[in-house]
């Protein structure tokens, strides 16, 4: 079981409130603001895009519920979400955008590690860039929690090793760091077939289908709660 504490949070001028509002335009309305930091996972990548200009080149597919974030928030209306996620960023990049998008915040989610695998840069580099965010979400007094790293079809066998790998380090920083990790991977897995999103689950073997972010905004992301604890 993994708890929250209540979660708050901003991001930049391309942030927007999953299933509100777009881009600038979110209304918080006094809630508690998820502040949703990571790559196209957290983006909602290919149908969804906090960036106008990409949701403009999706054209007639552009779903919001492309996002785990839109399913949190109908199930959890208490909570706003602020997405932050821009394709193809590894987490040193991920990094370079937290103090933009945690400006003023009171929570932060932080995701990322596949395009790190992607490109061959090692998990332990991946795995300090997400230590190193989650300190610096600390340092700014906001409660933080990770992801872990999803099932990757299109790396299948070969990414199984190193996700696995990021995914124990991730493990160990929620563990070191008392911070909540988020089971993105176990939640879109495929029980019979390891190291694979099921796959209804999954829209193009790299991301998620409507139907697989809508389980990890549901079943992976955890409610707010008075306190905040990591367990098994």
């Amino acid at each position: 079981m993994v708890c929250l504490t209540a979660l708050a949070g901003g991001c930049g001028d391309d942030s927007n409130t999953a299933g509100t509002d777009g881009p600038g335009e979110s209304t918080d309305d006094g809630k508690f603001v998820v502040v949703a930091l990571g790559d196209s996972i957290t983006a909602g990548s290919p149908l969804w895009d906090p960036d106008r200009g990409i949701r403009v080149g999706i054209g007639s597919q552009l779903d919001q519920r492309s996002q785990y974030e839109y399913w949190a928030a109908r199930k959890h209306p208490e909570l706003a979400f602020r997405n932050c996620g821009v394709f193809g960023e590894r987490t040193d990049q991920i990094a370079e955008r937290l103090g933009d998008c945690a400006a003023g915040a009171d929570a932060l989610v932080i995701q990322g590690g596949i395009n790190d695998i992607a490109q061959g840069r090692a998990i332990g580099q991946a795995a300090d860039d997400l230590e190193a965010m989650v300190a610096a979400g600390k340092d700014l007094g906001i409660p933080v929690a990770l992801t872990d790293v999803l099932p990757w079809n299109n790396g299948h066998p070969g990414a199984d090793g190193p996700i696995a790998g990021l995914n124990r380090a991730i493990e160990r920083i929620g563990r070191d760091e008392d911070v909540p990790v988020l089971p993105f991977h176990d939640t879109l897995e495929d029980p019979a077939r390891p190291g694979t999103m099921k796959a209804a689950w999954t829209i193009d073997g790299d991301h998620p289908s409507v139907e697989g972010y809508r389980r990890l905004g549901e079943q992976a992301f955890m409610p707010p709660a008075a306190s905040q604890e990591v367990g098994g």
